[in-house]
């Protein structure tokens, strides 16, 4: 590589805010504007801008909903404010299709607990990423599937955020994954994704929100446990502990909507809960 090309590739990434490291530096050629890829797919990611020094960071990976596209989420002002805010990586994959390919989902077009593996292992890789420092959230289908990596996926991440989605029909029994820290958030006049669940044309279901939250709460022995009741701005929460870890269910008054207020509350509760 020639020093002018050197010189034009350092001076692309540092104007994209996305130098993960100095000795990466010229390595870096996915982040915001362009996707990073791995064999199953895709992500992009932004990291802060005032990143610290020599230091690795957390990362909130948030799931778009049914149609969505990475490449504008990450552009998302709410997001990017959210994430530099409290000085982690935001991270945005893409679903096949603008859909996700969890159990019971119309859409089976990939195996996305070998996705998420493979993005984990890649940004590791490329950016100075926290592995125990990483809260995924998501928005309807997004919320969806970040139900499922809990439960078959839960010791990757140290805490969930779904919004607006949860288990579809068949609901597991079990799940293989212990109880971690999940804060599932809802408005009790969604249409959407109601949260009684409803059908999807002839053949899918989503589930009743009660109903995935039970299989939480019968493997960690809390079935029978009254929820402590708290108030947390416009959320109106029931939140249930076991051994150190949370699952809880905050519910707001409005339909099928997301806020990035929402997914910050959880990083902070989850931050106080981890002692970070």
């Amino acid at each position: 590589m020639s020093l002018l090309t050197s010189a034009i590739t350092f001076a692309t990434v540092v104007i994209s805010g996305l130098v993960p490291n100095a000795t990466m530096a010229e390595e870096a050629t996915c982040g915001v504007t362009a996707p990073c890829e791995v064999e199953s797919g895709e992500y992009y990611v932004a990291l802060p801008d005032s990143p610290a020094d020599d230091e690795q960071i957390g990362a909130i990976i948030y799931l778009h909903g049914w149609k969505g596209k990475a490449d504008r989420a990450i552009e998302n002002k709410a997001l990017r404010n959210l994430a530099n805010e409290l000085g982690v990586a935001l991270i945005v994959p893409q679903g096949i299709g603008g859909s996700w390919s969890y159990p019971g989902s119309p859409s089976q077009d990939r195996d996305e607990f070998k996705f998420f593996d493979e993005m984990l292992t890649d940004v590791s890789d490329r950016f100075p990423i926290d592995r125990e420092k990483i809260l995924l959230s998501g928005f309807s289908m997004g919320g969806s599937m970040v139900w499922n990596l809990a439960c078959y996926k839960g010791e990757n991440y140290a805490g969930f955020a779904p919004i607006a989605g949860a288990f579809w029909d068949p609901i597991p029994a079990a799940c293989p994954s212990p109880l971690t820290n999940l804060y599932h958030t809802h408005g009790v006049e969604d249409k959407t994704v109601p949260m009684v669940g409803r059908a999807i044309g002839a053949n899918w279901r989503q589930s009743d929100v009660f109903d995935s939250l039970d299989v939480w709460k019968r493997q960690a022995g809390l079935y029978d446990t009254e929820p402590t009741s708290i108030s947390a701005g416009e959320l109106q929460c029931d939140v249930w502990s076991a051994k150190g870890e949370k699952l809880e269910l905050c519910l707001h008054d409005g339909g099928h909507s997301m806020k990035a207020n929402w997914i910050r509350r959880a990083w902070l509760d989850l931050a106080n809960t981890k002692h970070w």
